[in-house]
Order: structure tokens, then sequence, then C-alpha cells
């Protein structure tokens, strides 16, 4: 059993649990950063015995996390676990829930290469069979259509110079969350490692793409963008994603679009909505399930891109490309960036990306 040490501070994870976070969900108080960056940073350090460890997640489960607290565990990830690797290309950070999708199709492959080609470089990052779902992520539908994953993080970088489109693995670019793999698995139930680890942001993007369940926890996040002391985005976009994941909903997707400087020069935040039936696309959620998520999403990857595809897919894969060219601003409005997800697929470009990155 690891001994607590007074190396970090005054505030050991026991001492949190019964002075601070862990008397329940109603009567909890929150953290300080201070507090919060100290837990933290013994938790990488592997000090806490694992029953005080599973009781600090869960009492952050419990009590929810703050925007500050939020910010000050993302800086101690990126001080001390996140090993950066910024390409030429400033691309759009997409940092879905690394546990991945278990029902319907992963686009996010197939949309950010639709992007690259489109002249949007793109950066995905994901780990392999997070807790708590273990499902499908981005590195296993690469793996499918055979792109090299198992990458430093200077090859990630290397690879989104080259193509347009990189790929940063987990265990290369933040070794100290990986490392926290089985005591997550342990606890059966999400912690706020999951929160924080989709906006690791390896390639120092300047914009991110993500995801979240419900609008609160949109502005949550992007207050923590905000407070965070070692994340220097000036502009992201959260939706409500399938399956948590960043695929645009079929029919209603509620979206909340963020800028550390908007046009009057101050912060700026908005909620909207997408309605996939004003593109023309008249689909369900329904309607992109799959059998095998990571076989099928790379076969209609493989043949989306190639332009062997008219159907819903092709549509939901043409649209997520066209959202990540808005978000990085490449074009006004998604129907600009739905001519040019479809341009791409027609004349080749898009296939040709895909084979860019077969052959890194």
């Amino acid at each position: 059993m690891t001994q607590p040490s007074d190396a970090f501070g005054e505030w050991p994870l026991k001492r949190l649990l019964t002075e601070v976070v862990g008397s329940g969900p109603k009567s909890a108080d929150d953290m300080s950063r201070e507090q919060a960056r100290e837990a933290f940073q013994r938790i990488l350090a592997g000090e806490p015995e694992e029953t005080t460890l599973g009781a600090f997640w869960l009492a952050n489960r419990w009590k929810r996390n703050t925007p500050e607290e939020l910010a000050a565990y993302t800086d101690v990830m990126r001080e001390e676990s996140v090993v950066t690797a910024e390409p030429d290309a400033d691309p759009v950070d997409c940092g879905a829930n690394y546990d991945g999708k278990h029902t319907s199709a992963l686009l996010g492959v197939g949309a950010g290469v639709v992007a690259a080609a489109a002249g949007t470089p793109v950066v995905v990052h994901s780990g392999d069979g997070v807790p708590t779902q273990k499902e499908t992520a981005y590195k296993h539908v690469l793996d499918e259509l055979g792109v090299r994953t198992d990458l430093e993080p200077t090859e990630s970088a290397e690879m989104v110079d080259e193509t347009g489109f990189g790929f940063y693995y987990q265990p290369a670019f933040n070794p100290g969350v990986h490392d926290l793999f089985e005591r997550r698995d342990e606890m059966g139930v999400r912690t706020f490692v999951n929160t924080i680890e989709t906006v690791a942001n390896p390639a120092e993007a300047d914009v991110h793409l993500g995801s979240f369940y419900h609008l609160a926890f949109a502005k949550k996040l992007t207050d923590l963008l905000k407070e965070s002391e070692r994340l220097d985005y000036s502009r992201a976009i959260f939706f409500q994603g399938m399956e948590g994941y960043d695929d645009i909903r079929p029919g209603y997707t509620k979206v909340a679009e963020w800028n550390r400087e908007g046009e009057d020069g101050e912060e700026s935040f908005e909620d909207y909505e997408i309605e996939t039936a004003e593109y023309g696309m008249e689909m369900e959620s329904d309607d992109l399930a799959v059998d095998d998520v990571r076989a099928d999403s790379a076969e209609i990857t493989e043949a989306v891109l190639a332009g062997e595809r008219e159907d819903d897919f092709a549509d939901a894969i043409a649209l997520n490309g066209a959202f990540r060219m808005y978000a990085r601003q490449d074009v006004a409005t998604l129907e600009e960036g739905l001519e040019r997800a479809r341009d791409v697929i027609a004349d080749g470009s898009a296939q040709a990306t895909l084979e860019e990155l077969r052959e890194f």
C-alpha cells in the first residue's frame, strides 16, 4: 500500500474526502483550484490507496465538479502527463468520448478525411478500449482501415502535415492518464478523467470540436477552457452527438459555440440547433445503426470516400465533414461546407487522402 506523502502539500485524498468532498451529493463542498491540483498530482503519482481513490472519484461524481476543479485537473494533466507535438498545420482538435460507441457507425474518421481533403486539417485522438464502455473509438476504425495508429506524438504531427489528417494515441501522448486504466476499469462508472482526457490537445490546436450529453455540461466545458491555464483554444464547438460522440445526430442536434474573443472583442457563447432535414437529409438515428461498429464503420467509410455510396451514411459523413470545416471557419456556412465535402468525394480527393494515410 502506498503511504500518503507530504511532498505535494496538505491535502491527501483521504483528508479531502473527510473535510471537503465526501459528505454526499447535497452537502459536499467544492475544492479550491489548489486542492484539486494537489489531488490530481497525487493521483498521477500513484499515491492514493485503491479504496481511497475510488471513493474520491465517486465523491466527485456525486457532487459534480466545478469548471475550476476540472480546469485544475486538466492543467496538471497537461503539465505532468501530456506530451505535445504541434504540426505546422493548425488542425481542428476532435476529442470525442474515449470510451467509444456501441450502436451507431463511427463517422468521425470519414468526416475528418473529407475535411482534410477539402483543406481543413483534422486531428483525432483516443485510447484503446477505454473504460467504462470500452467500445469502438477512433483507433479501432483506423486500424480496420489499415492506417497506423501506434504512433509517437512526433509521428502523429508528421501525419497531419503529410496528409491533413492525424491520429494521436493516448498511451504515447498521455502516459500518466493511460497508467490509470486498471483503476478506472475497476470503478465501473465514468470519472472526471473521462472528461479531461478529451481536451488533452496533443497537437496544440487552436480549435476544439467535442460532444456533450446536456447543454449545461457544454457550458461547464467552455468554462473549463476559460479557466484553464494550460489550454490555449480560441474557439470551441460542442454538440449533443450520437452516443456522446462527435457525430451529428440525425434529426435535431443541439450545438454550443464558444469563442474566447467574439466580434465585439469579448468572450462569446451561443447555442443553436442543427436540423438535418434542412439539408435534405430525411433520416433517423436508427438509420445509422450497425451490427459491428468497428468493422462496419470502416467498410462504410471506405465506400463513402470512394464515392460508392449515396445513402444516409454518405450524407452523414459529408455533413460531419462540413461541420469540421465550419468549426475551423474555413467555410461560412454548413451549406458551403457540404458542397466542398461532396466535391472532394466526387473528384476522388477524399479517397486519395485515405490512401495517403495508409501509406504513412
